[in-house]
């Protein structure tokens, strides 16, 4: 196995488990990562995210897969996050690509991308069917995420 994908490999392995510490392992100190409801993140606001998410995410159910090298230093990965929204209780199935850089054997770059529509649709119900296409409302959406983030590393 080439070590991009071992690396890439073992920080999903480790998401599965919710292994905060073994992820963040496979980080860079000034890693970048960016999604539709987070945004752009950069360094210990990403490693607090994944602590949250595996912190809140009581029954979250990962899979992931179908890993792809593009070049030395590029990679796709696809993965499935199955969860509870905390906020409505509503059942949550994501599917994601993640574009991942890996440079001398650890990843400097992850963004995830997904349908944020689909996901607010699943999350959020109504609200979501009516205005989780609108800019307006991925705004919104991003600034609640960042709010909440950074309240709990604040609270860490």
């Amino acid at each position: 196995m080439h070590p991009n994908e071992t690396i890439i490999n073992t920080f999903y392995a480790a998401f599965q488990q919710k292994n905060v510490a073994e992820m963040n392992l496979c980080y860079a100190e000034n890693i970048a990562f960016s999604d539709p409801v987070f945004g752009l993140l950069h360094g210990d606001e990403v490693r607090g995210m994944w602590e949250m998410l595996c912190k809140n995410g009581k029954d979250l159910q990962l899979s992931f897969g179908n890993i792809q090298l593009l070049d030395e230093e590029y990679a796709t990965c696809d993965w499935v996050a199955q969860y509870t929204f905390s906020q409505t209780g509503r059942r949550v199935v994501n599917k994601i690509k993640a574009h991942i850089r890996v440079e001398n054997g650890i990843i400097t770059e992850h963004t995830d991308a997904f349908d944020i529509y689909n996901w607010s649709r699943q999350a959020l119900g109504m609200k979501g069917w009516l205005f989780g296409w609108t800019a307006w409302f991925q705004k919104k959406l991003q600034q609640k995420t960042r709010i909440a983030l950074n309240n709990y590393i604040e609270k860490k």
